[in-house]
């Protein structure tokens, strides 16, 4: 059975979006700037195995420390990052004695969803 720090009721998880929101928000811009400078991203990692430089790594490298900086963030609240690319995390939670995850993504109002640990998004219920 999969251990968690924290297990999440929904008042909990939704107590939380006020916190966990911006960091979303924050996440989800710094992964559309990471898109924008992709075409250059090749070539950078071709210089940085090269140990060369490029003019667009320090925005690069500073864009994926800085994000790597929020999953750290949402990762010791609990939560668990499943899509960066549409703000998707899911809060561990018991429902009828099992472990199951609460999920909400960010254009959501409020977490209002669940499912079991291997169902993923397809398999979201309503609570």
């Amino acid at each position: 059975m999969q251990q968690f720090p924290r297990m999440f009721t929904a008042e909990e998880a939704n107590g939380l979006l006020e916190e966990l929101r911006p960091l979303v928000e924050e996440m989800l811009a710094i992964r559309a700037g990471v898109i924008e400078l992709q075409p250059d991203l090749e070539p950078v990692l071709q210089k940085v195995v090269g140990n060369g430089h490029n003019i667009n790594s320090p925005a690069l490298l500073e864009a994926f420390d800085h994000l790597k900086g929020i999953l750290a963030r949402l990762s010791a609240l609990g939560v668990l990052v499943k899509d960066v690319n549409t703000g998707l995390l899911d809060f561990p939670s018991i429902r009828d004695g099992r472990i199951v995850f609460l999920c909400w993504q960010h254009d959501e109002p409020r977490v209002a969803y669940w499912h079991d640990l291997d169902a993923g998004f397809a398999g979201r219920q309503p609570i």
